[in-house]
């Protein structure tokens, strides 16, 4: 039995395999069905699924085809306007629902996108729930009697409760009065949302990615384009950019010299920031394996510890569950400020960012200064390999013995959204990268 969940939802192109009006549908059903089968425990006295979606065009094909599944197989529906990734977490534990759905391809450009849940506490379900939902999925559906069939309303307010929320994130000791600000939102999901949240808190703000037409999230703008956001910041002399990406789980800073600050930055700023104002919790940090030793090396030098997770999100919430932290995230920008959001929170991230330059005094560019990081390089193979192949460990055996010297790393792992290998390789000598991803493509051709 396939799993039809990746690492983050069932994902793919717009009206083809999963992402279909029909089979959208029956994943809807199949969720209801399994938790059902399951003697779930309702919040209300009703099967209560809120969901959510960016701007992306075919969002208005899904959002109408889950809601029929849903409903034809006795839940009622709480529709939601576009709206964060983060805020459909919140909004589901807020009105006490029992599943939270997005409708989202992330950071990918329109023609995808994908179906994540999440559970009554506002956490990606579980591997055992994904696999019971696709069992009933590839199997039989039942759809309830006409007397129990479920009912929808939409929710107005939706957006100006999680504005309330990300902006109770922020110390009521300080402000952003005098503070230049440019939001880049990716003509996605927090296009009204993020600008608003960051001028009731007294910023100056300048937006750009902020006119979504369904065909151009994500498209050379947000947190995986960031010239224009970089541009922009300097051309306007601002104090810092914030740049999301379509769902607004994902955060990246441009600092006033135009300066990219990555995942492993944002986390080094706030566990600084929550250590000093003793708000980290067991003096640790997780992050995945992907996240630079340079970032590791720093926080051990401030008496943090860095626990490394597997890449995705939902790995790394897992991990700082089981240890006690309320801090983790990944490089590409999702950060998880566990005490405020229970999955990556762009808003809130950018709010906690905001707050220690506030408090410290500093420059946003100061914050690069916190650690230099090991050179790293990046390749992506258009082929899924096989990671546990004897050609493929050989390959990584021989690397760390006969290339990388010094300390060094070299990770693989398949892409979850793309049919794709990902590789990194890390050291303090840039020479001894190079000459390993050599090595490597050679090995694999």
């Amino acid at each position: 039995m396939k799993n039809i969940f990746g690492t983050d939802g069932v994902r793919g192109k717009a009206n083809e395999g999963y992402i279909t009006p029909e089979n959208a549908m029956r994943l809807a059903v199949s969720a209801v069905n399994y938790y059902l089968l399951n003697e779930h425990q309702f919040v209300n006295s009703k099967f209560t699924v809120v969901i959510g979606k960016d701007t992306r065009l075919s969002g208005y094909m899904l959002e109408p085809a889950l809601t029929s599944g849903f409903i034809a197989a006795g839940a009622d529906v709480v529709l939601l306007s576009p709206i964060p990734t983060p805020a459909v977490a919140f909004m589901t534990k807020s009105l006490r629902a029992d599943l939270g759905v997005v409708i989202s391809a992330s950071h990918n450009l329109y023609q995808d996108n994908g179906i994540k849940f999440f559970n009554s506490e506002g956490f990606k379900i579980s591997l055992n729930d994904e696999l019971g939902i696709s069992e009933i999925f590839h199997t039989e559906q039942r759809l309830t009697s006409t007397e129990h069939m479920g009912k929808a309303k939409r929710l107005d307010d939706s957006a100006g409760r999680y504005v309330e929320f990300v902006k109770s994130s922020f110390p009521k000791n300080l402000e952003l009065s005098g503070v230049k600000v440019v939001v880049d939102t990716a003509n996605g999901s927090a296009y009204k949302i993020a600008s608003q949240i960051f001028w009731e808190l007294g910023a100056e703000v300048l937006k750009i990615g902020d006119e979504p037409n369904g065909l151009n999230i994500n498209d050379k703008c947000g947190a995986t384009h960031l010239s224009l956001l970089q541009k922009t910041v300097i051309e306007n002399s601002a104090d810092i950019g914030i740049a999301l990406d379509g769902d607004a789980d994902r955060l990246i800073i441009v600092d006033e010299m135009g300066e990219i600050l990555d995942g492993d930055y944002i986390i080094a700023a706030i566990a600084t920031y929550w250590k000093n104002s003793n708000k980290l919790h067991v003096n640790s940090v997780v992050a995945t394996t992907m996240s630079n030793s340079g970032m590791e090396k720093y926080l051990n030098s401030i008496d943090v510890n860095l626990i490394r997770s597997d890449v995705g999100d939902k790995y790394v919430v897992e991990k700082m569950i089981e240890v006690g932290a309320n801090l983790g995230g990944e490089k590409s920008g999702h950060i998880i400020p566990i005490d405020y959001s229970s999955t990556g929170d762009g808003c809130v991230s950018a709010l906690q960012i905001l707050a220690y330059i506030q408090k410290e005094k500093i420059k946003s560019s100061d914050i690069r200064k916190l650690f230099t990081p090991y050179p790293q390089l990046f390749k992506n193979l258009n082929k899924l390999l096989d990671l546990r192949s004897e050609s493929v460990l050989s390959c990584i055996s021989k690397i760390e013995k006969e290339i990388l010297k010094g300390p060094g790393r070299i990770i693989l792992r398949k892409s979850g959204t793309e049919p794709i290998t990902r590789i990194m390789i890390e050291s303090e000598n840039e020479d001894e990268i190079t000459n390993a991803m050599i090595c490597f493509e050679s090995a694999i051709k």
